[in-house]
């Protein structure tokens, strides 16, 4: 199973999560904020540093992935197009990370915040953990 940890208050990680859910015809993916119960449980038992919250995480077979390596495994997961994207994968870490880290930096800036974390809706409870 696929797990993808996200900022449960950044509206642009949400609709991020809606974009994915969309397209996730397989039911590849499960969700849950980084700010949940079950999103740090999962941090602690994968030892993944969430001293900044600035990063989508997709966790596959007990590895994680972060900022753009974990998107550009999400888009491969998508199908067609989306799964074009993966020929990024040749571009080492340190450069594709330049604009994520830019997006992340300014996401609450640009897009805003909620409250609270995302309350799933219940159609998508299944989705999330």
């Amino acid at each position: 199973m696929n797990i993808i940890l996200f900022d449960g208050i950044c509206n642009f990680c949400n609709s991020s999560v809606n974009f994915i859910m969309a397209r996730d015809y397989k039911n590849k993916f499960k969700f849950a904020a980084l700010q949940s119960e079950a999103g740090q449980e999962l941090t602690r038992k994968l030892n993944i540093d969430t001293k900044k919250l600035d990063s989508i995480i997709l966790i596959k077979d007990n590895r994680y992935y972060a900022r753009s390596s974990a998107v550009i495994l999400i888009a491969k997961e998508l199908g067609f197009p989306w799964n074009l994207l993966y020929i990024f994968i040749i571009i080492p870490p340190f450069i594709r990370n330049i604009s994520y880290n830019i997006i992340a930096r300014y996401r609450y800036k640009w897009f805003g915040k909620r409250e609270s974390c995302r309350v799933p809706t219940a159609a998508e409870r299944e989705k999330f953990l």
